[in-house]
């Protein structure tokens, strides 16, 4: 089969007796350059996300030119077709460049096109074409309505083009600096519909002014053959910062479990706190305070302030219905449980099928998790939307320590584009906003265990010992982040339920994202299942 794949393409050394122009429109070049060439291009890229799954083809699905009088590149819409019948999308554009020098990063193919020896190159590594699209933006007429169509803010400044490179390893998008004051992101896994991460950045920034968000600056989108509006681009201010919430509360915890050998704690000794009780500063015991310092949780809170100003925005609209707020109904009931029982039952197949890949804790948890199968599908199954009083918002829905900028003392909030694994129409759905919050709080949990596993040899407690001081530490976190939160949003009437509600819905999101990341850890590093796996059955135990 491979053998006669081979024999109906034009054979290397590649040569088109066609000018650049028009050399999408040549039907052998097509043939040539999504053959083996291409694909085993792809399969190496970062950005392309199906390494789990077994490639079959690649279409050219359109193309269109992204071009400035008369420079041109080509951005190429991909659909790639998988052995398990699916299929993803992605962006790629192309250039093509006679010097060599220019070729050595990312060179896809090396042809000759009408006498002139050359490659064709991912464009992105090109600084003129980097420069090209932010010059289209930043000069983009009102109104563009034409196929590949530009869009600059209207709090955007014109500026001038200096320079630009690449902002660092990124997983499913390609993000690049411009002057050191902008970040164009170019989206490679893309999809029949506007990317939720433009949608959510210009309204929050630009529509309603939140000043915790990169501030939307443009965008380039195009207008497929079946008039569906695809986002391929989003510019956005370059906030300057000291790194992301996650790398900032490791480096805290670090300090916070050092303590305990310094201060000389014992750890049986430790004041608890009930689970979602929600706490002002006053209201942590002295002890606590004196173990993990005052910083932390004055951090705590600037950051629950800057979630409910987000969710405050968000819920503060009344015309666009793609972000009016609405209420539980029978349709978001069977939406939800249709989609968490399947996933649900997906992660109970990757834990029976990699079992033996578990030691220690991590294996009693996955037999208990394995052993409770039923008692958890049946807290999916209780949900009754009938019950619920509260608001449904469009949500930020990847919310964790990692999607949050530090900046001094302060917190911006980006990448708003959802869960990886969800599909573009879920990841529009109207979701309490108390889902990213409880996204928050497991990201709190993985970064205390994450302390413990990475740095469990620097102090000299019983890992027993250091998880329950982590336990501990994990509610007076929760407690001091919801005191802050819950006040603000009520202070905005932004409806949330009432105390009983928000713990159902906190106790439901955080089993639901427990579930969704054991996922992630059976595949990846099985001995860090133990924390999504101590996730679900704390929350099953807790409210027994």
């Amino acid at each position: 089969m491979a053998k006669k794949k081979q024999e109906s393409i034009v054979q290397p050394p590649y040569a088109f007796d066609v000018p650049w122009e028009e050399l999408l429109e040549d039907k052998s070049f097509i043939k040539v350059f999504l053959s083996d060439v291409l694909e085993n291009y792809v399969l190496k890229q970062r950005w392309y996300g199906g390494k789990a799954s077994k490639l079959k083809y690649i279409e050219l699905q359109e193309y269109f030119r992204i071009q400035q009088k008369d420079e041109v590149y080509y951005g190429l819409l991909l659909e790639v077709n998988f052995e398990e019948a699916f299929y993803q999308h992605y962006f790629l554009p192309i250039a093509f460049v006679s010097d060599e020098s220019f070729a050595m990063k990312d060179r896809i193919l090396p042809l000759s096109i009408k006498g002139q020896e050359g490659f064709i190159i991912d464009a992105v590594n090109l600084e003129a074409f980097r420069k090209l699209v932010f010059e289209r933006i930043v000069h983009a007429e009102p109104n563009d309505t034409t196929r590949v169509s530009y869009h600059k803010s209207t709090d955007f400044s014109e500026t001038a083009y200096v320079s630009s490179r690449f902002m660092g390893l990124e997983q499913s998008n390609t993000s690049i600096i411009i002057n050191d004051t902008s970040v164009i992101k170019f989206f490679r896994r893309i999809y029949a519909n506007k990317n939720p991460d433009y949608e959510m950045s210009q309204f929050l920034s630009e529509r309603k002014g939140y000043k915790n968000t990169p501030s939307y600056q443009g965008s380039l989108s195009i207008t497929d053959s079946e008039n569906v509006n695809i986002t391929i681009a989003l510019m956005q201010e370059l906030v300057p910062n000291q790194g992301d919430a996650w790398d900032y509360m490791l480096k805290e915890l670090h300090k916070v479990f050092g303590n305990l050998e310094y201060k000389k704690i014992n750890v049986n000794n430790l004041p608890k706190t009930e689970m979602f009780q929600r706490l002002a500063i006053k209201d942590v015991p002295p002890e606590i305070i004196d173990w993990v310092g005052l910083s932390i949780f004055l951090k705590l809170q600037a950051l629950a302030k800057r979630t409910a100003e987000m969710h405050v925005a968000l819920g503060d609209e009344f015309e666009d219905t793609s972000f009016t707020p609405t209420h539980f109904n029978g349709d978001y009931e069977v939406w939800l449980k249709n989609r968490l029982l399947y996933q649900f039952q997906n992660r109970l197949n990757t834990v029976e099928n990699n079992l033996h890949r578990l030691e220690g804790l991590a294996s009693d948890l996955a037999n208990e998790f394995l052993e409770r199968k039923n008692e958890i599908r049946k807290r999916f199954v209780n949900f009754d939307w009938t019950k619920l009083k509260g608001e449904r918002i469009r949500v930020h829905g990847d919310y964790h320590l990692g999607q949050v900028l530090v900046k001094d003392d302060d917190f911006y909030l980006l990448d708003f584009e959802g869960e990886p694994e969800s599909t573009i129409r879920d990841r529009k759905v109207k979701q309490p906003p108390l889902k990213d919050v409880a996204g928050m709080f497991r990201s709190f949990h993985y970064a205390i265990y994450a302390t413990i596993f990475s740095n469990g040899k620097d102090y000299p407690y019983a890992q027993e010992d250091l998880f329950k001081a982590g336990e501990i530490l994990y509610r007076y976190f929760i407690g001091v982040f919801l005191g802050t939160y819950v006040d603000l949003i009520q202070e905005n009437n932004l409806n949330i339920g009432y105390s009983q509600e928000r713990i159902f819905i906190l106790e439901y999101c955080m089993l639901e994202k427990a579930v969704y990341e054991l996922g992630y850890e059976m595949n990846s590093r099985p001995m860090w299942a133990v924390i999504p796996l101590e996730g679900i059955m704390s929350i099953i135990n807790e409210s027994n």
